[in-house]
């Protein structure tokens, strides 16, 4: 029955995606003579303009030009001109530096907030306050701190993906059942042993769901931080492309920033399945 959905719905999937290739490659394939234009479009659009040809490429040229990134993903001509391969390798080790230290920081403090009701009441405002704080509002007291563009932009990564975490630490521990814990007090279970074999194990599946949101956000945030920061990076290769008008680059950019998110979700739903918690 499974296995039939699953044909089902990846015979859905194609169909839909062969209908989008279709109607994309039908809205570009012509726009009419440029006597037809506005000759101030047709100049802004150039010579694909004035030879009837759309100025936004159409899937043929993006997978022509996509099959050249993928033979070549990691030349290095120089500062602005370096191989897909070169620039998702920075974006991706950004992500992972900024989201690990997160990590050591967000679950161990969340742990303790939601084992301590004081500590609980008494970091709420802080948090309640920096938690909706833009992490690229950060980005210019990181510069001028920091002093280092790539580090700045590990440090706006660690600080949008630290919040996820944290919360969804802090209500997992709070929301462990007062009997497991108070079983584990009858039995003379001391404190750590207690919040490493009862609270912890119950609520993994609450800590691995916020630990997905931050790798989501996390991924999202990084092309921005890039655009602003510049030099490498998969955001930075997006703005050079835009200001070389580039558009077949640009839409291949985001077509591989798209399928780097899915594949950082899919790492961690995978974890989070394996550590489900029956009752």
């Amino acid at each position: 029955m499974t296995s039939s959905l699953r044909l089902r719905a990846g015979l859905v999937s194609i169909v839909l995606l062969a209908a989008f290739l279709g109607i994309w490659h039908l809205a570009t394939r012509s726009t009419g003579t440029a006597a037809t234009m506005s000759p101030e479009y047709a100049k802004l659009m150039g010579l694909t303009a004035t030879q009837g040809k759309s100025a936004m490429p159409g899937p043929l040229d993006v997978g022509t030009k996509l099959w050249e990134h993928l033979k070549r993903p990691f030349y290095d001509n120089g500062p602005n001109d370096k191989g897909l391969g070169i620039q998702l390798g920075y974006s991706i080790a950004r992500v992972g530096t900024g989201y690990l230290l997160a990590v050591l920081v967000a679950i161990p403090l969340g742990f303790l907030i939601g084992m301590s009701p004081l500590l609980s009441k008494a970091l709420d405002p802080f948090i309640q306050v920096l938690k909706p704080i833009s992490p690229l509002a950060w980005m210019p007291l990181a510069l001028y701190t920091i002093k280092d563009s790539s580090v700045s932009a590990i440090f706006v990564i660690f600080i949008c993906s630290i919040w996820p975490m944290l919360l969804n630490t802090v209500f997992g521990v709070a929301s462990v059942r007062k009997e497991w814990i108070n079983v584990a007090r009858t039995l003379e279970v001391g404190t750590v042993r207690r919040a490493f074999t009862v609270i912890l194990p119950a609520a993994a599946p609450t800590i691995l769901t916020g630990m997905r949101i931050s790798i989501g956000i996390a991924w999202l945030v990084i092309v921005a931080a890039e655009m602003l920061v510049g030099g490498t990076g998969i955001g930075y290769f997006v703005w050079n492309e835009w200001n070389n008008l580039s558009i077949t680059n640009v839409i291949i950019a985001i077509l591989l920033i798209g399928v780097v998110g899915m594949l950082l979700d899919q790492i961690l739903a995978r974890f989070t399945r394996m550590v489900t918690f029956p009752e």
